[in-house]
C-alpha cells in the first residue's frame, strides 16, 4: 500500500443525502385488473405497503438509481447494493462526483482532483491543496471507521438502511393508479394525498417497490435488479491510498 500523504480536507465531504420517486402511470383497461397478477392489488393500501417493505427486506440485492433532494440540493444516486456492501456513484448538484465501494466494514472513496481540492466556503484551493489532491487520481481512499465521513458515506452502501429511508412515507395511505414500470404491471400507494410520498409496487411475482417518490417531492428513485447478484471485492493494494485516522475536514464549533 502506498505511504501516507497529507489528506486534502475536501469540503465536498460535508454534504451528503437520502432519496425518493414518481411516475405517471396510465390506468388499466382490463375487466379484471388483477387477472394474472400476484393479487396485491386487491389489498388495502397499508397492506400493499407492508408487503412491499417485506419483499424489500427479504431481498439479497438491488440497484438504486435516481435523484434525491436534501437541504435544497439535488443528488444523483447510481448504486448496486447487497447485504455485504455496495458499489456505485453519487453526484452532487454543481458537478461534484465520487465513487463508493464497501465490502463488509471496509469503505473506500474514489473521486477526482476537483473533489478533493474543494475548500470550505468556496475558498479557492492553493497550490499545495491541488498537489495533494492530484495524488488521489484513480485511487481509492480507505475511509477510517472513526472518521465522521464513514457514517455519512456508508449509508449509501448499506442496503437495509438506505431502503428503509427511501421507503418512508408520511400521511394517510390510499391506493392510487395502476400502470406499468418497464413492462411490469404496478399498483401505486400514495401517502398524504401525494405530498407524503408514493410507492409503485410490482403486481408480478414478489411485490417489490419499483419506483418511489419521497415526501415533499424530495426526489425520485427507481429500484431494479432485485436479487440479481454482482461481484463485490476490495480494491487492490496498489489502487488504494491510506490517509491515516481522518480524511474529512475538521469542523470548528
Amino acid at each position: 500500500m502506498p505511504g501516507r500523504a497529507r489528506a486534502p480536507r475536501s469540503a465536498a465531504l460535508l454534504a451528503l443525502v437520502s432519496a425518493g420517486t414518481v411516475t405517471a402511470l396510465s390506468g388499466c383497461a382490463d375487466e379484471d385488473p388483477d387477472a394474472g397478477t400476484n393479487g396485491v392489488g386487491k389489498l388495502s393500501a397499508t397492506r400493499i405497503e407492508k408487503k412491499a417493505r417485506s419483499a424489500a427486506e427479504g431481498a439479497e440485492a438491488v440497484r438504486v438509481d435516481g435523484s434525491v433532494v436534501s437541504k435544497g440540493q439535488t443528488y444523483r444516486l447510481k448504486m448496486r447494493l447487497k447485504k455485504s456492501g455496495g458499489v456505485g456513484e453519487v453526484s452532487a448538484e454543481g458537478g461534484s462526483t465520487f465513487e463508493l465501494l464497501r465490502t463488509d466494514r471496509d469503505l473506500y472513496l474514489k473521486a477526482g482532483t476537483d473533489f478533493w481540492a474543494q475548500q470550505e466556503g468556496g475558498k479557492k484551493p492553493d497550490k499545495s491543496d491541488v498537489t495533494a489532491a492530484q495524488k488521489l487520481k484513480g485511487k481509492y481512499v480507505k475511509v477510517p471507521r472513526k472518521d465522521p465521513a464513514y457514517k455519512q458515506l456508508s449509508v449509501f452502501t448499506d442496503m437495509s438502511t438506505l431502503l428503509d429511508g427511501l421507503l418512508a412515507m408520511e400521511g394517510k395511505r390510499t391506493t392510487g393508479e395502476r400502470g406499468e414500470v418497464d413492462g411490469t404491471k404496478t399498483i401505486r400507494v400514495t401517502a398524504g394525498e401525494g405530498s407524503g410520498g408514493t410507492i409503485d409496487v410490482s403486481l408480478k411475482g414478489r411485490p417489490y417497490p419499483l419506483r418511489l417518490q419521497r415526501p415533499g417531492g424530495a426526489g425520485t428513485v427507481r429500484l431494479t435488479d432485485w436479487n440479481d447478484g454482482f461481484a463485490l471485492q476490495a480494491p487492490k493494494k496498489d489502487q488504494t491510498v491510506d490517509y491515516g485516522k481522518r480524511i474529512s475536514p475538521e469542523q470548528k464549533g
